[in-house]
């Protein structure tokens, strides 16, 4: 697919979104050395290239938690190894005449029953709990990994076998399968965990599989069987990377389990034997001298307990290192998907004086994934008190990001690097806690495009609705059931106290938005933000919820923020807009104006790609091309390489929003096409 059109048409922008991800330059696709699935990608063939591997240290050294479980962890190894070394006595060695012996010089920890020092034991400890968590769960990832690699990526009769003996084997307790094993194998620790490893591998195979379920899909894989790649390749190489973040969460998991496991049948004898020593076991053998020496049990049972903490806080922490999607400096903008480093900061934009009755103020507005990619470069607007402003653009061009940044509901390790956002008198950048929480709802209501997303499928309207309410407001649950059925009856539902009773199935798509809407409307809110709240509905039900929020912003005063790639609802609905391409504002203007005499090539290219009346039988016109990717913004205008006016200048430096409302250095000289 070579051209996109994104006009009126809402779903011509999800196909521009589409043709991203198709394209082998796009992510995901083959041809992005930086790109998911490409060859410098988790997915690739060299995704553990000696670079990626120092950026994950780097990552690991940034996360203090981490790098505190990781210490914690590698000084258990080191006791492991060395205890042979550190442990100043025999731990099987009993000394009856020093029994039950408290701290001293001789014995720094105490004794137990039999005389033998509690410190050599908790050190030789160490060391059978470390090689039981690590053979158990070396069993689970070997085998269940395998397979579940295996029968997810097959599907089919493969599937539905693996799947029947996963549910027979894992309806059976860890503990009780350890057990059976035990009892016909013998006792022993390689016993013991060889069972709870074959346990631990049907929870790593249901992960697995899950996950590859959707990782097949995906166009990376295709890509690969194009190139001729052999399915052990496509699965090993190509899809395992993929899939490694919940693996390892699972694996530390895992880990701690096997622990508890292990001192479970070391305490009720049926673990270790006489020639090991385990701090479960030891724990068994203080259950009788709990009361005169607490030492006994309290050393043992707080080693256990730190080593399971530790296992399941680094999990989460490895993960987010080792993925190169997550946090750190450095990913797919550090080379760009063109090979080149990314384009020069942007002079400063002109921003115009404000006027006096400005609610919502955004000001150089930069945010930035954990790649260091700015997802929003400089993005500066103002919304005044009454006002509906439109932001339009294709996916892709930071739109919903914007809106995200303004209410603190960026994804996690997407900040905002630059700017202010004010609402009023109130500085939203840097808002956290319950501050933050008192502007969400109360001052700022936001419209998702997905209503049957936005509502919890498990909880009724009325619910949703009085939870919303009684956030913000000191109201009795009669009185915040009362204000719900109005909510209700405001945005169009009939019937609305029966209804508050329904759950979200049981409302047709426009009359859940309405349902969404009230929610948004819980508590007043001087602004109402509405992330594409048509996208989803039919063109009758488009007109009617549209026609809704226009009169809501009438008759509560409140101003309104529409995201949209829709045209017809700009012209409709909004006062002024600002046009949106790759991160940056590339005009900002009155409705009238914009659509009359618009100043930037895009948005000339987004109005002729609207189907107007007269035009039987002549072709739409499309914008050739696609949005380029977030870390691989061309350097000068953005929109220059789509762009039918573009010159060497518009290639050269970067261009800043003018005292006309464009950013365009030819926008002085050109004549561009308006609405038709």
């Amino acid at each position: 697919m070579s051209e996109t059109s994104p006009g009126a048409v809402t779903g011509a922008p999800a196909l521009a979104a589409d043709a991203r991800t198709a394209l082998p330059g796009g992510p995901g696709g083959p041809g992005n050395p930086g790109a998911p699935g490409g060859p410098g990608g988790p997915g690739g063939a060299e995704s553990a290239s000696p670079r990626q591997r120092g950026r994950a240290l780097r990552r690991v050294l940034g996360r203090p938690l981490t790098l505190f479980c990781l210490t914690l962890l590698a000084l258990q190894a080191l006791i492991a190894l060395a205890a042979p070394l550190l442990a100043p006595y025999d731990p099987l060695h009993p000394e009856v005449q020093d029994k039950l012996q408290g701290p001293s010089g001789d014995h720094w920890l105490g004794t137990d029953d039999l005389g033998r020092d509690t410190l050599s034991r908790l050190l030789y400890g160490t060391r059978t709990a470390l090689l039981a968590s690590t053979q158990s769960v070396a069993i689970g990832l070997v085998l269940g990994v395998c397979v579940g690699l295996f029968v997810g990526y097959r599907g089919g009769w493969w599937d539905r076998i693996g799947m029947r003996v996963a549910d027979v084997m894992q309806s059976i307790p860890a503990l009780l399968l350890a057990l059976a094993l035990v009892a016909v194998l013998g006792n022993g620790l390689g016993n013991a965990m060889l069972a709870v490893g074959l346990v631990f591998a049907v929870s790593f195979m249901r992960i697995t599989r899950a996950v590859v379920l959707a990782e097949r899909e995906r166009l990376y894989v295709d890509a690969a069987r194009v190139l001729g790649l052999r399915r052990s390749a496509i699965m090993f190489r190509q899809v395992l990377p993929n899939v490694s973040a919940p693996l390892i969460v699972q694996a530390s998991i895992a880990a701690g389990t096997a622990l508890l496991i292990e001192a479970t049948l070391s305490f009720l004898g049926v673990g270790v034997d006489s020639s090991q020593v385990s701090w479960g076991a030891m724990l068994d053998a203080s259950r009788q001298h709990v009361v005169d020496h607490p030492l006994l049990a309290i050393l043992p049972g707080a080693a256990l307990t730190l080593s399971v903490l530790v296992f399941n806080l680094l999990g989460d922490g490895l993960r987010d290192a080792a993925s190169p999607r997550r946090g750190g400096p450095s990913g797919p903008r550090a080379k760009g998907g063109s090979g080149r480093s990314g384009p020069a900061a942007a002079p400063a934009d002109h921003i115009p004086s404000l006027p006096e009755d400005v609610l919502l103020s955004v000001e150089g507005l930069t945010v930035a994934d954990p790649q260091g990619s700015e997802l929003a470069s400089g993005v500066t607007f103002h919304i005044r008190r009454g006002e509906t402003f439109g932001l339009v653009g294709e996916s892709g061009c930071g739109k919903s990001i914007t809106a995200s940044a303004i209410l603190g509901l960026l994804p996690r390790g997407v900040t905002v690097t630059s700017g202010t956002v004010r609402l009023g008198d109130t500085e939203l950048t840097g808002l956290r806690g319950e501050n933050l929480r008192k502007v969400r709802g109360l001052r700022v209501g936001m419209v998702f495009q997905d209503p049957i997303s936005a509502l919890s499928p498990v909880h009724t309207v009325g619910r949703q609705l009085t939870d919303a309410i009684r956030a913000h407001r000191d109201v009795s649950l009669q009185e915040a059931t009362e204000r719900a059925a109005e909510l209700l009856d405001l945005v169009g539902v009939d019937r609305p106290r029966e209804r508050l009773k329904d759950y979200p199935h049981q409302f047709s798509g426009g009359m859940a938005q309405r349902v969404v809407i009230a929610g948004a409307l819980a508590c007043d809110p001087e602004l109402l933000i509405a992330d594409e709240p048509t996208t989803a509905l039919d063109v009758t039900i488009q007109a009617q919820v549209l026609d809704l929020l226009a009169s809501l912003r009438e008759r509560l005063s409140m101003s309104l923020l529409i995201i949209t790639h829709d045209l017809g609802v700009v012209a409709d609905s909004c006062d002024r807009i600002a046009v949106m391409y790759a991160g940056q504002i590339v005009e900002q203007r009155t409705v009238e104006d914009a659509f009359a005499r618009p100043r930037h090539p895009y948005t000339e290219a987004l109005l002729a790609a609207v189907p107007h009346a007269g035009a039987d039988g002549e072709p739409l016109p499309t914008i050739p091309g696609r949005v380029p990717p977030a870390w691989d913004w061309p350097a000068g205008c953005r929109f220059h390489p789509r762009c039918r006016y573009a010159t060497d200048l518009c290639r050269t430096g970067a261009v800043a929003l003018d005292e006309r409302g464009a950013r365009c250095v030819r926008g002085g000289e050109l004549q561009l096409v308006g609405a038709r």
